[in-house]
């Protein structure tokens, strides 16, 4: 049945006149379809261009199971349960009902609504403005989806104001539990076939065990996770402990509130709020000068690198007493209202957290501070891989059928679909299956269709300022500003600091002023992400083009197909962080066993990261294009052959002027592409 789907004349190519058969796409269609009906576990790393999305979602839809489909982003959800799905639905005319599950900070929040009407006055002019609108919106939509509303910034500090979290919800003590946009939603996707959800809130409902995917996960059979290379970050953030001073400062604020609007004169809510937000900030002044500077700090013993011990365990002290006194007051008074109720449950268990970052650190997890706005305490186990074995995947299989399959048996177990992009630089996909836990699993690698030699060049700059050359980021500006300039824009440059982002957008805006270009250049942190990413993919229409500095998210994820981007520009070899506490715990555990942290995990972490950023370059058939990667250690050091072993066969420009030549000649087929569209 999938075979005859993906054939030449089949139900896609009968949908889509431009649809052309591929044989990777098939393959993995395949391979699924088998793991679905054999209940294993596959894991399969399918390269840009194969149309892994369709060979996923073709088998689920015709596999007449249950399935929770997961993806990395809301945006990639989105696109699934917007596009992707209802496409092949009306396709293979299947009868499937699908819903689209995001976590409480997706979904406007009535009760919370209510409360920001009486809070409003605290906001500024903008924040009051933006809070009309939600209000506006909020009596005609159905969803209660944020996303649904134009405009809106996912960074707004009026979001917080309008949704709830799982420590201030009130559940079914609510007022508005009938009309509540997140049950509403749990409920819709307790009823379908196909629920798509994404990896933070798998984890989340995993480790809380109260909420819908929680109650969906033993009645689904497959379970797809797409973009799967993020998994273990996700789950990391939910297996662990996290605690912010953020958190206590909320919870006074919310407390006040509560006592003078359902239990006033019946405790002092000021002083007792104002008590624990005063030993809340005395705790940030005992990180010293951490405030001064973020980052994360180690925590291997009592307090947090470089801070003073007494003053830590005294500050943290006065914390727990501050909040002890207000859960009391709270807890006193619970029978009031259930704000009171969800409150004093809501201070006992930051109490315990706070207890717990109080006591050493568990073998075989790590704990951090990290110094932002804030102060946030951190616990995290390693990875995920003893979660997921012990809480999820099936036993191995005992036999296997004559292609070495899994054999089918009475009482299959739970079907496991793992797929990305890049997953791995080994055939064993080792980087990706050691660290969720999957050995043992089916392992499949499709490679792109696309003709890399003929569509892309790889450059690396080999007389450049060294990586820790303060001149190093300045030399970046200005090979992008003479290569953008030939381009006209069309250029992505990707770093590994968010300090680089400043550096290079600084010195790029003003060689470009010097050469009197008028192209613009964007800089992540300065736009929202969204805006960023429209803006970037415009530049080579009317608005003139551009050039976006960015890092982080934008190394994954962010496709521009076609003109819009001919050039990627990678400032260094993306090795993990230094002094990162996660970071050494695993080098130091790797060690401990005898093996080689640097080409285990260092080099293992640098060769995904570059496979990725690189991976923005040709996302088409037609698309050509460079990677410059300037950092000279790619091609003098003896590791730089495993990393270019990572990337795509691109041929390799060996100096300046075949760099310009390949600038040149690109520039050419773009003006000549545009003249032709022109007189059409």
């Amino acid at each position: 049945m999938v075979e005859s789907v993906f054939s030449v004349d089949g139900v896609l190519a009968r949908a889509d006149p431009y649809y052309q058969p591929r044989e990777g796409q098939l393959a993995m269609a395949q391979a699924v379809a088998h793991a679905m009906g054999a209940g294993e576990v596959l894991v399969a790393e399918a390269g840009t261009g194969v149309g892994k999305t369709y060979a996923y979602l073709v088998p689920a839809l015709l596999s007449g199971e249950r399935v929770l489909l997961s993806t990395a982003t809301k945006a990639l959800q989105d696109q699934l349960f917007s596009r992707d799905i209802p496409r092949l639905v009306q396709a293979l005319e299947v009868p499937v009902r699908v819903a689209l599950l995001k976590g409480r900070s997706s979904y406007l929040c009535l009760h919370r609504l209510g409360m920001a009407r009486h809070a409003v006055g605290e906001g500024s002019p903008q924040q009051i403005r933006v809070l009309a609108k939600i209000e506006e919106w909020s009596r005609s939509t159905r969803s209660g989806d944020l996303s649904e509303l134009t405009g809106l910034d996912d960074r707004s500090p009026v979001i917080p104001w309008v949704t709830s979290t799982r420590e201030n919800c009130l559940g079914s003590h609510c007022p508005n539990a009938k009309d509540c946009h997140v049950n509403q939603a749990r409920r819709q996707a307790m009823a379908a076939d196909l629920v798509v959800v994404n990896h933070h809130l798998f984890f989340a409902d995993m480790a809380v065990r109260e909420s819908g995917v929680a109650e969906l996960l033993p009645s689904v059979r497959v379970v797809v996770f797409d973009e799967a290379h993020q998994l273990s970050d996700a789950g990391l953030q939910f297996l662990g402990i996290q605690l912010s001073t953020g958190q206590f400062v909320e919870f006074a604020r919310d407390s006040l509130y509560a006592g003078l609007a359902h239990a006033r004169g019946y405790a002092d809510w000021p002083q007792l709020a104002a008590g624990l937000e005063g030993a809340v900030l005395r705790w940030r002044h005992a990180a010293g000068d951490g405030l001064a500077s973020s980052g994360k700090r180690g925590w291997a013993q009592g307090a947090p690198d470089g801070v003073f011990a007494p003053d830590w365990e005294a500050a943290m002290a006065a914390v727990l007493q501050a909040c002890g006194l207000l859960v009391q007051a709270l807890d006193a008074y619970h029978d009031i209202a259930p704000d009171i109720t969800r409150l004093a449950e809501r201070g006992t268990s930051l109490l315990a957290r706070l207890e717990r970052f109080g006591q050493p650190c568990p073998q075989g997890s790590v704990r951090w501070l990290d110094v932002g706005g804030g102060l946030r305490l951190v616990e995290s186990p390693l990875d995920i891989a003893d979660a997921m074995r012990t809480r999820f995947l099936p036993q191995p299989q005992e036999s296997v059928d004559d292609d070495g399959w899994p054999a089918t048996r009475e009482g299959l177990g739970r079907a496991w679909i793992f797929t990305s992009a890049t997953l791995g630089h080994d055939a064993e996909l080792s980087w990706f299956v050691k660290r969720c836990g999957l050995e043992g699993a089916r392992i499949l690698r499709v490679p792109s269709p696309f003709d890399y030699a003929a569509q892309a060049a790889m450059y690396v700059p080999e007389d450049f300022p060294s990586p820790s050359d303060p001149r190093h980021g300045s030399a970046v500006a200005a090979l992008v500003a003479n290569a953008a300039m030939s381009l006209g824009g069309r250029t992505l440059v990707l770093t590994t600091t968010l300090r680089a982002i400043a550096v290079i957008a600084q010195v790029l805006r003003q060689q470009l002023a010097q050469l009197g270009s008028s192209l613009e250049v964007l800089a992540q942190g300065e736009w929202p992400k969204l805006r960023l990413m429209e803006r970037f993919r415009a530049g080579a229409g009317p608005q003139g083009g551009c050039i976006l500095v960015a890092s982080a998210s934008f190394w994954e994820g962010f496709d521009v197909p076609g003109d819009a981007l001919q050039l990627v520009v990678i400032d260094k070899l993306p090795f993990p962080p230094p002094g990162d506490p996660l970071v050494e715990a695993r080098t130091l555990q790797i060690e401990q066993s005898g093996g080689s942290a640097f080409k285990e995990y260092a080099l293992a972490e640098a060769a995904l990261a570059l496979k990725q950023g690189a991976g923005r370059l040709i996302r088409h058939e037609s698309d050509r294009g460079v990677l410059v990667v300037c950092d000279s250690r790619l091609v003098r050091m003896g590791y730089g052959k495993r990393l270019i072993a990572a990337l795509p066969p691109m041929r390799r420009l060996s100096g300046a002027e075949e760099f310009h030549a390949a600038l040149e000649d690109l520039a050419s087929v773009t003006r000549t592409s545009t003249t032709d569209q022109t007189f059409l």
